[in-house]
């Protein structure tokens, strides 16, 4: 296949550029390079394909690596393998999507400001909050984000967090303050969740905020309510990092009181990707929403009377002064987020209800099946959605092994916490099958 295919240029065109700008050759171009420094050989690199032969070539290179096509993923720790309608993929590949930028002229940029705006409204119904942000560049970012949040609003310089929210979130925060003047303060977990005696103990008139994640980490489900109750005892703003699935089925964390909601939005339509791009959900109540940071998308009508959409706010250091910015926050995630809201809207209330149903049967026939093999135990009573930890005699070693039979689990909570040396997090969603749950089990009982 010729390249005249794909360089638009052909010899004559050359030529007539190469005399517009009084040279000879392209070699001329490089005339101001030192000779002695110019490579004189040809480059030791493969012929040109044709595009049939650079197809098998590329596949036969990706094929060297797995995909939970070839794998059954338990792998847990803040992302998940939900299953990812066709819908999400064909709505994002349309160019007027995926090639837009900023839209800084509504105008031109209705479909754009339309697509944040509902999904602004989802991530709002979703937590129970009145408004949302147009995202953030992850989950951790969004917790770090609301510290910044509390602290303008509040005037006080300490963030109080629990132990049991995911560690890189705690350590993205702590890095995000750590030239702010904030203080942050990490309350320890019991029976993996938070140590709800500790943190009234360490919640002082002083709090900006409380934070919390529910499931947390280990994937169990924290008691809100109380956590909420000691927040407001000491005027201390409320944050809770939701798992936006899990919401399906539990309490909005706006009905215990939260007065910002942050999370990891990948779980909504977005693949595992080896790690990323994600986005980060960002929602509070009503009446911070001047201190929120990023862009808010709003309604109004044009000049015809007609719906239309805007940026009713952009807080950041580029739009206005620095001193008065919410945050130096840049690009959202606005793919990632249509990929949420595509998501939401193709699966609708009922639709999210019933994959988190799923997850909940299906992690509950995980845990009773794992309780029974030798050598495995559930260290924590507390109750889970989707996500749960065991114990195991050798944590690595386990993963390992397990991944030679297909299957894949952890990470090992030791990487994060010592103590928790060989215990490894368990992820069970909706695509998981009852074989490949009894396949887990099959080979953890091997193993033993």
């Amino acid at each position: 296949m010729s390249r005249a295919n794909y360089v638009p240029h052909n010899d004559a065109d050359r030529k007539a550029m190469l005399a517009s700008i009084g040279v000879k050759s392209v070699a001329d171009l490089f005339a101001d390079v030192p000779e002695q420094v110019r490579y004189k050989g040809t480059l030791d690199i493969p012929k040109g394909l044709s595009e049939p032969e650079l197809a098998s070539l590329l596949g036969k290179i990706a094929k060297k690596n797995a995909n939970t096509d070839d794998y059954a993923c338990f792998l847990g720790g803040g992302v998940y393998d939900h299953y990812v309608p066709a819908t999400v993929d064909t709505v994002l590949s349309r160019s007027e999507f995926y090639t837009a930028y900023t839209p800084y002229q509504p105008e031109v940029s209705q479909g754009t400001l339309q697509s944040i705006f509902e999904y602004q409204t989802c991530i709002c119904e979703l937590t129970g909050m009145d408004v949302s942000q147009a995202s953030m560049y992850d989950g951790a970012t969004s917790v770090a984000e609301a510290i910044l949040m509390t602290v303008s609003i509040t005037g006080k310089k300490t963030a109080v967090i629990s132990g049991a929210v995911h560690p890189d979130a705690v350590r993205t925060a702590q890095t995000y303050v750590a030239n702010a003047g904030v203080k942050v303060v990490v309350v320890p977990f019991k029976g993996g969740q938070t140590d709800t005696v500790a943190l009234e103990q360490t919640v002082t008139d002083d709090a900006a905020c409380v934070i919390v994640q529910s499931p947390n980490f280990f994937g169990c489900i924290e008691n809100l309510e109380e956590i909420g109750r000691i927040a407001k005892t000491k005027s201390a703003m409320y944050v809770v990092s939701a798992d936006p699935i899990t919401l399906g089925i539990l309490k909005t964390p706006g009905e215990f009181g939260a007065d910002i909601v942050v999370g990891e939005g990948q779980p909504l339509g977005n693949p595992l990707s080896f790690g990323g791009p994600y986005l980060g959900f960002f929602a509070c109540k009503e009446a911070y929403m001047r201190r929120i940071a990023g862009r808010v998308i709003g309604q109004t009508t044009d000049t015809r009377g007609q719906r239309a959409f805007v940026l009713t706010m952009q807080t950041r250091e580029q739009h206005i002064r620095r001193e008065k910015a919410t945050s130096n926050i840049c690009s959202n995630e606005a793919l990632n987020a249509l990929a949420a809201l595509v998501y939401m809207s193709t699966m609708g209330k009922q639709g999210i209800r019933d994959v988190a149903e799923l997850c909940l049967q299906k992690t509950a026939y995980a845990k009773k099946a794992l309780a029974k093999v030798k050598g495995v135990s559930l260290p924590f009573a507390a109750a889970t959605v989707k996500e749960f930890t065991i114990k195991v005699k050798d944590g690595p070693k386990t993963i390992r092994e397990l991944a030679k039979k297909g299957i894949l689990v952890g990470p090992d909570l030791g990487r994060y916490f010592p103590e928790l040396a060989n215990h490894l997090l368990v992820a069970v969603t909706e695509k998981r099958t009852k074989e490949e749950i009894d396949s887990l089990a099959a080979a953890l009982e091997g193993l033993a």
